[in-house]
C-alpha cells in the first residue's frame, strides 16, 4: 500500500534554512517521505561507490515503503550479505517479509528459523519468528474460504478504506474529481486523499455511483477512513492536523494525522472537531467503534506503544467525554504494525504485518469476549504477499470489502468485494475397546455410533487389536454416542462432543469388563461376591471340582477389577461341636484362599481367610433347637467380602 495512511504520518515539505541545506539530498528526499526521488538519489550514491550502512538501509525503506518488494529484497538482500552481524532485528525482519512479499516462502521459512532464537533475547516481537515452519505452511494450505471479486469503480490512483454507512460504502480515493491535479502529493505523486461514497446494488456487490462525500469534510489535504454510530450521524475520520485553513506541524516540520468527529445535522455535517486524545506530537486515526458505540478504536504511534503503530481504545463516557487511550496489548500489538481495526458484535478484524502472514498486511480476526483471543490468520485468496487490509464485513451475510494492492488491480491500492464460504465443518471418530483386567484387545465388539436423538448411524466390529473407526462424516459442536456390545461383557457407552475444528478425528476409548458385575451385591451394608454355595465332602476341606467351578468366578471377577482385596469368611450350622465346626470351617476357608492365589490372584489381595464355625449363625439354628435340614443349610455358607475396591 503506497497511500500515507501506510505509515499513519504525514509530512508536508517546508523550508528548514542552513541547516536544512546541509544534508544530503538523498537524506532531504527521505526525511520529507518523497520515497520515489529518494530511492533515485540513493541509486545514485551507490553507483558511485557509495554501499554503507546507512545508504542501503535507507535505499531498501524507499522500496519497502512504498511496496515495491522486489527493489526491496534487492538492496535489503545487499544490505544483509554485508552487514549481517551489525543488523538490527527491524532490518532482519524487513528483509524476510520482503522475502515473503515476492512469493519466496521457503527462504524465508528457513530465515525466521535461524533467526527466531536470536530474537529470542530482544524486545522485538513479532509473530514471523515463532514455529513458523509448521505455521506459516498451516496458512499457505488454509482451505480457502473467501470469494473475492475486484470492483468496477477502482481508479488508476489509490482507493481503499471501505465503511459501511447506512445503503452506501464510504472510502477514500487520490483520484482527481475534486479538480486537484495541480495539488500532487510528493511521496506518491498522486492527489490527496478525499471521501468518496457509492451504493450498493447488493450487499458484497459491485459499487455504483461514485461521488464526493458530504460537505464540509474534505479538504484541499488528507481525508480517509472513517466509521459511524449505528444511526448515521456521527461521523469520526482521519484528516492532517489541519483547521482554520492552517496545516499545523511539530517541531520537526512533520505534519500529523489526527482524528475528528462530526455531527449530521439538518442533512450537513457540522464543523468537524479534534478528539481530545489527539497530539501534534504524533498522530492519531483509523478509528472504528463498537457496534454498541461505547468504545471508539483507533491506530496511533503515541509514545509508549508496543509497535511502529498499534491499535488502542477510548471508552465513549455518558457525559461525552472519553477515557484515556488504552493499548490493546501484546496478543494484537506486535513490533510491526497494527491497523485499519473493524469491529462486530464478537469479533475484532485488523491488519497487520507483525503476525505471521503471507506477506505485506495481512487480515487477521480475533475473538472479542471478556478477552481478545490470538489473532488468526485469514489465509489465502483474501491474503495475498501483498498489502490487504481495510475489512468490513456483514457478519450476518457473510459479506463485505477490503483494500489490497496485489497483482491485477487497476491502480494503486483497490478495493475489493469478497463473500466468505463458512465450510461445513466436519470431524470423524475412532477408537478402542480393551478389557479391564488386562488391556488386552476386545476382538469383534459390535460398536455402533448413535446420534444425540438415538437414531443408529453406522455400526462396525473391534479389530484384531481392539480397534474401530467410522466413515461416517459428523458435525461439528454436537453430541454423539459410542455403545459396545460383545457376549459375555457388560455393555458399555460413552458420549462424546465434537468441538468447532473441521477435519478433527475424535479419540473414544471405551473399557469393557467381563459379565461379572452382577456377582458385586450389597447384603446389610456389605459389599460382597456372591456365588453358588460351595460344597466340600464330609470332614474334609479339598476344593471339588464343581466347587472349583463355581470359585473360577470370584478369580474372574478379582482379574477384572486388579485392585479389590477380598476377605473370605466360612460358616457352619450348629450340628456338631463348636471346637470341631470351628476348626473345619477355618481349614475350608484357607482351603478356598489356597485355591484362589493358585489361580494368578496375588497372596496379598486376599486379606483374611477366617473360619468362624457355628459362631456367626443366621437364624435361630442355634445349639439345643430342633430345626430342618433346610434351615440347617441357610448357616453353611461361604462369604466373599470385599475390602477394597477401585
Amino acid at each position: 500500500m503506497k497511500t500515507i495512511l501506510f505509515f499513519l504520518l504525514t509530512i508536508i515539505p517546508i523550508t528548514f534554512g542552513l541547516a536544512q541545506e546541509s544534508k544530503s539530498r538523498a537524506q532531504k528526499d527521505f526525511e520529507d517521505f518523497y520515497y520515489i526521488d529518494a530511492a533515485k538519489e540513493y541509486e545514485r550514491k551507490v553507483r558511485k561507490g557509495d554501499d554503507s550502512q546507512e545508504t542501503l538501509q535507507r535505499l531498501g525503506d524507499t522500496y519497502y515503503n512504498n511496496s515495491d518488494m522486489e527493489n526491496a529484497v534487492k538492496w535489503y538482500g545487499q544490505l544483509f550479505s554485508k552487514y549481517e552481524r551489525t543488523l538490527s532485528p527491524e532490518y532482519i525482519f524487513k528483509y524476510i517479509h520482503s522475502i515473503k512479499g515476492i512469493g519466496n516462502y521457503e527462504l524465508a521459512k528457513a530465515l525466521m528459523k535461524i533467526y527466531a532464537v536470536k530474537f529470542e533475547a530482544t524486545e522485538f516481537d513479532v509473530g514471523q519468528f515463532n514455529d513458523n515452519d509448521l505455521a506459516l505452511d498451516n496458512i499457505r494450505n488454509l482451505q480457502p474460504q473467501f470469494v473475492v471479486t475486484h470492483l468496477s469503480l477502482n481508479s488508476p490512483f489509490a482507493d481503499f478504506g471501505p465503511m459501511f454507512y447506512k445503503d452506501k460504502i464510504i472510502f477514500a480515493s487520490s483520484r482527481d474529481t475534486m479538480n486537484l491535479h495541480t495539488r500532487l502529493y510528493q511521496w506518491n505523486q498522486q492527489p490527496y486523499l478525499n471521501l468518496y461514497e457509492a451504493d450498493t446494488m447488493e450487499l458484497g456487490s459491485d459499487l455504483v455511483s461514485v461521488r464526493p462525500f458530504g460537505t464540509g469534510i474534505n479538504t484541499k489535504y488528507h481525508e480517509a477512513v472513517t466509521t459511524f454510530n449505528t444511526e448515521g450521524t456521527v461521523i469520526y475520520f482521519t484528516r492532517n492536523n489541519y483547521t482554520n485553513k492552517n496545516l499545523e506541524r511539530d517541531t520537526l516540520g512533520t505534519n500529523h494525522l489526527k482524528m475528528y468527529r462530526s455531527e449530521l445535522q439538518g442533512g450537513y455535517w457540522t464543523n468537524p472537531e479534534e478528539v481530545p486524545f489527539n497530539s501534534g506530537e504524533y498522530s492519531v486515526g483509523q478509528p472504528a467503534l463498537s457496534p454498541d458505540g461505547k468504545r471508539l478504536f483507533f491506530v496511533s504511534d503515541m509514545p509508549g506503544g508496543l509497535g511502529e503503530t498499534d491499535i488502542y481504545y477510548v471508552r465513549l463516557q455518558e457525559d461525552g467525554e472519553y477515557s484515556e487511550p488504552i493499548n490493546l496489548g501484546p496478543t494484537i500489538n506486535t513490533s510491526g504494525k497494527e491497523m485499519f481495526p473493524f469491529l462486530t458484535e464478537g469479533k475484532l478484524y485488523f491488519a497487520s504485518d507483525g503476525h505471521l502472514g503471507l506477506g505485506g498486511l495481512d487480515i487477521f480476526e480475533s475473538e472479542l469476549k471478556d478477552t481478545l483471543s490470538e489473532p488468526q490468520n485469514l489465509g489465502p485468496i483474501l491474503n495475498s504477499r501483498f498489502d490487504d487490509f481495510g475489512f468490513i464485513v456483514d457478519e450476518s451475510a457473510n459479506r463485505g470489502y477490503f483494500s489490497s494492492n496485489r497483482e491485477g488491480g487497476t491502480g494503486d491500492d483497490d478495493i475489493y468485494s469478497f463473500q466468505r464460504l463458512i465450510p461445513k465443518c466436519e470431524q470423524t471418530v475412532k477408537g478402542t475397546v480393551l478389557r479391564k483386567a488386562n488391556d488386552r484387545a476386545v476382538v469383534n465388539a459390535n460398536v455402533q455410533l448413535v446420534s444425540a436423538n438415538g437414531s443408529v448411524l453406522a455400526d462396525t466390529l473391534t479389530d484384531a487389536y481392539g480397534a474401530f473407526s467410522f466413515d461416517t462424516i459428523l458435525d461439528c459442536e454436537a453430541t454423539y454416542r459410542v455403545e459396545v456390545v460383545k457376549e459375555g461383557y457388560d455393555s458399555v457407552s460413552k458420549n462424546f462432543t465434537t468441538t468447532d475444528q473441521s477435519g478433527k478425528t475424535n479419540t473414544v476409548p471405551l473399557i469393557m469388563t467381563k459379565e461379572l458385575n452382577k456377582l458385586i451385591v450389597i447384603e446389610n451394608g456389605v459389599m460382597k461376591i456372591k456365588i453358588d454355595d460351595i460344597y466340600f465332602d464330609l470332614n474334609k476341606a479339598d476344593i471339588r471340582p464343581d466347587a472349583a467351578q463355581e470359585l473360577n468366578k470370584i478369580v474372574e471377577v478379582m482379574k477384572e477389577y486388579p485392585k479389590m482385596v477380598i476377605k473370605i469368611e466360612s460358616h457352619t450350622d450348629s450340628r456338631g461341636s463348636d471346637k470341631y465346626n470351628e476348626r473345619l470351617s477355618d481349614r475350608r476357608a484357607k482351603s478356598t484362599g489356597d485355591y484362589i492365589v493358585s489361580q494368578g490372584i496375588e497372596g496379598n489381595r486376599i486379606e483374611s481367610a477366617i473360619g468362624y464355625g457355628e459362631r456367626q449363625l443366621l437364624n435361630r439354628c442355634a445349639n439345643g433347637i430342633k430345626c430342618s435340614n433346610e434351615e440347617h443349610d441357610i448357616n453353611r455358607r461361604s462369604e466373599f467380602i470385599i475390602v477394597k475396591m477401585e
